[in-house]
């Protein structure tokens, strides 16, 4: 049984598409469906008094995607933001976003900026969208701003360390992973905070992101108070 306690989920919301064909609807409907798995499982992590919930909804990769999908994903999320406003506001979650934002159509990027500046001093719960998201980008991106910071000699080379690396990712102020739950059957990470969850457990599902609901968080739960983790330790 694990010592330390459950305060950062991540997911990894895959397998819309699918079960929108299996359904016999077109793809757009799964990420409409996906939509609502989404709340469930904000209200079901703040039942459970979990801290952090960061969801991979759209990679860097996802742009080569039918333009038809990729708008109509930008739409449902800026549709999200507007009418999900005021329930932070209520419910006092913070909300956030990581990824290379500025691929994001103008519109998009500024509903983000608001959503953002106007929930920052809540903490209920802090919500987390990968948006635009590659791990090997943020890496990079981080990697990148140290570099800046060294050439302008505001840190040397000796400052360089895994803290200092971690206080400069796209959300410094979010912890480590604890806990990754993968829907769909795929067995991978797919690109999504390696950084962060180099040390997380791992629960993978057979059902798709739209077929996720309170019960899952429940039982990824108690399955991660179950494992032992020992970090790298015996």
């Amino acid at each position: 049984m694990t010592d330390f306690p459950l305060r950062h989920i991540a997911i990894i919301m895959d397998g819309n598409g699918r079960w929108a064909t299996e359904q016999g609807l077109p793809r757009i409907k799964g990420h409409e469906k996906g939509i609502e798995s989404v709340e469930i499982t904000i209200e079901a992590c703040m039942q459970e008094g979990i801290k952090y919930l960061s969801l991979f909804a759209f990679s860097v990769e996802n742009w080569s995607r039918p333009k038809i999908e990729v708008d109509a994903l930008m739409r449902f999320l800026g549709i999200y933001l507007d009418k999900k406003l005021s329930t932070f506001h209520e419910k006092k979650i913070r909300f956030c976003a990581v990824g290379r934002i500025e691929m994001l159509p103008e519109i998009i990027q500024k509903k983000i900026a608001k959503v953002s500046n106007d929930t920052k001093d809540y903490d209920a719960l802090i919500l987390t969208l990968a948006l635009s998201y590659s791990g090997k980008a943020e890496i990079v991106d981080t990697a990148k701003k140290i570099a800046e910071k060294t050439v302008k000699n505001e840190i040397c080379v000796d400052d360089i360390n895994e803290e200092l690396f971690s206080k400069n990712l796209y959300a410094p102020g979010i912890p480590d992973v604890d806990l990754m739950i993968r829907t769909s059957g795929e067995l991978r990470l797919s690109n999504f905070f390696l950084w962060q969850a180099a040390y997380a457990e791992f629960i993978f599902l057979n059902k798709y992101w739209p077929e996720f609901n309170e019960s899952d968080i429940v039982e990824a739960k108690k399955e991660y108070i179950a494992r032992q983790r020992r970090f790298g330790s015996i």
